[in-house]
């Protein structure tokens, strides 16, 4: 989930979703922004919403990790041992047992809920050197984890809980071999609830592309000629929840797709305020959680924040 330097359609952008937004997201209560931290320096960057609400978010400033709680406005500093040496955290996920995945540098660790470090695995250098992991998806058998640095899709096993070593899976350029492969800048990556399809943001193409994970194959996924050169992405079922900071106006992209997920319409965007460089975001009941990076004018501005919108594919109730 990390930004390029070639971006950043601010300012201009206009608010394109239903109106009301902010203030639908705090109507049962909960806070519309949420202090990361108040620290000089942090620029958060990736984030995950746990089932039971507990909020984790990673700092590509300092490779801290804050945790939270939905119902809490202040987050606070994450005891995570064993990443000290790691100066950037990007992707943050959770696991249904609670555990912290996060990826930084060329490192994927696992983190107890107090913060004990369960598994460390190194990536191994891709064919432009050394590896910048950026986002993961974690499936029923499997961690699958983008490289910044390199075209390559990095998979560890997952097997009775236990991590496996992180190796290269896919060479991405196959899919488009005329494009510089230094270019590709894989970022957010989601899979389907079955774990057997993929879909891999790459912001230097400005394209979703679709991986099979029994046979590789890798397609474009056709989003109606729009640039998705997403960041962080959510999926839930058939609708895909997008960040997007380069090749179009920098906002909240949801997409919905089809039953393949070869395919899909964007149906809502919301763009500009309340945002300040949005990055990724978690989605938990019908809210998404939308982090502010400040990654275009670093090292920002304290707070670094989070806010949080309703999330415009809810039923709405009355």
């Amino acid at each position: 989930m990390r930004v390029t330097t070639r971006l950043f359609c601010l300012g201009a952008s206009v608010l394109l979703a239903v109106a009301g937004q902010t203030g639908a997201a705090g109507a049962r209560g909960l806070p519309d922004t949420y202090v990361v931290s108040r620290a000089p320096g942090v620029l958060p960057e990736g984030i995950a919403v746990a089932r039971d609400g507990t909020v984790y978010v990673s700092s590509d400033g300092t490779g801290r990790l804050f945790r939270g709680h939905v119902g809490d406005p202040e987050l606070r500093p994450f005891a995570a041992r064993g990443i000290d040496d790691r100066t950037s955290t990007l992707g943050v996920h959770t696991d249904r047992r609670g555990r912290v995945y996060s990826v930084g540098g060329a490192s994927l660790t696992v983190h107890d809920e107090r913060g004990r470090l369960l598994a460390r695995r190194t990536a191994e250098d891709g064919p432009l050197g050394t590896a910048d992991l950026n986002d993961l998806v974690i499936t029923r058998d499997a961690v699958y984890v983008t490289d910044w640095a390199n075209p390559v899709v990095h998979r560890a096993e997952l097997r009775h809980g236990r991590l496996g070593p992180l190796r290269p899976w896919l060479d991405i350029r196959g899919a488009n071999p005329r494009f510089p492969a230094r270019y590709w800048l894989l970022n957010g990556i989601v899979a389907d609830r079955e774990g057997g399809t993929l879909l891999v943001a790459s912001n230097g193409t400005e394209a979703l592309w679709r991986v099979d994970t029994s046979s590789r194959e890798v397609e474009q996924v056709r989003l109606d000629d729009e640039s998705f050169g997403a960041d962080g992405m959510v999926l839930r079922g058939r609708t895909l929840y997008a960040v997007i900071n380069y090749g179009a106006p920098s906002g909240v992209y949801v997409a919905e797709l089809s039953q393949d997920l070869r395919t899909g319409a964007v149906r809502h965007r919301i763009t500009g305020e309340p945002f300040d460089l949005p990055t990724t975001l978690a989605r938990h009941g019908c809210r998404l959680y939308v982090v502010n990076s400040q990654l275009d004018d670093p090292p920002g501005e304290p707070p670094y924040t989070v806010s949080a919108i309703a999330d415009p594919s809810c039923p709405r109730t009355a």
